[in-house]
């Protein structure tokens, strides 16, 4: 992955949160822009709803945040087929069976969200810091929604570093199942039209050392490894897989070790 190599720049919608991103652009080493000041490709926009990123080109597309308390995540808790699911049935719920699960390429937390509404204990690893800061932004707000929601988020514990490093120095149990989900190469055929690729590209690239990645999986998980992937893609450069779990658009290739149960 790059080192973020588009300019982002922290700002505030509010002036009483004027501290706070101060604060928040010094932890990440980014600068501040005001309105008449650095001009950035990015802004990572601290405002009264919570941390946001928006591109500010043109034709950006809107703004992207972590929000586990109401939309799509909360639809899809409530409607999404619970551990029908094809995260869930790749990670090996069934029963009573909930596995420890390691998601080592968090992203926006999604998946380790629907794994830990289903009883999931998840740690999510996120190596860009950008995205982790609006990854501990939604759980914090959904720790502080109370209820339902706030019980979830406290089964999602976030480690902001690179996954392979903590695989490989791991020094707590080891999870019985990793869930991988690399950034797949671009194509200019491929349909990458969502807003999160649009912004989350340029500051994450590609994840090329995903071949290492599954590796340190491997090595670490007791049970099993689950990657991501697009439907048609190859499978990641090692191992053949054990099993595979397909969708419309994206599949799973499961790497056993042993059985969970």
């Amino acid at each position: 992955m790059s080192d973020t190599p588009c300019r982002v720049a922290v700002c505030w919608l509010l002036p009483e949160l004027e501290q706070p991103a101060r604060d928040l652009a010094a932890r990440l080493q980014l600068p501040v822009a005001t309105a008449d000041s650095i001009e950035a490709e990015l802004l990572l926009r601290l405002g009264g709803d919570g941390l946001s990123l928006q591109a500010t080109g043109a034709d950006a597309p809107g703004a992207v945040r972590v929000d586990f308390v109401e939309g799509a995540l909360a639809h899809r808790r409530q409607f999404g087929g619970g551990a029908g699911q094809m995260v869930a049935k790749a990670v090996g719920l069934r029963g009573a069976v909930r596995p420890t699960v390691l998601d080592a390429t968090a992203g926006l937390g999604r998946d380790a969200f629907v794994l830990a509404s289903l009883g999931c204990e998840v740690t999510l690893i996120e190596r860009q810091p950008i995205i982790a800061a609006l990854l501990e932004d939604g759980l914090q707000r959904a720790r502080e929604a109370g209820g339902e929601v706030a019980e979830i988020a406290e089964r999602m514990t976030l480690i902001q570093g690179d996954a392979i490093t903590f695989m490989a120095q791991w020094a707590a149990a080891a999870p019985q199942v990793i869930h991988l989900d690399p950034m797949f190469p671009h194509r200019e055929k491929s349909a990458l039209v969502k807003k999160e690729m649009r912004l989350f590209r340029p500051l994450a690239g590609d994840d090329l050392d995903a071949p290492a990645l599954l590796a340190a999986a491997w090595a670490l998980a007791s049970h099993r490894v689950a990657v991501k992937r697009p439907r048609k893609a190859p499978s990641i450069d090692g191992p053949p897989p054990s099993a595979q779990l397909s969708g419309q658009s994206s599949r799973y290739d499961i790497y056993g070790k042993k059985k969970l149960g």
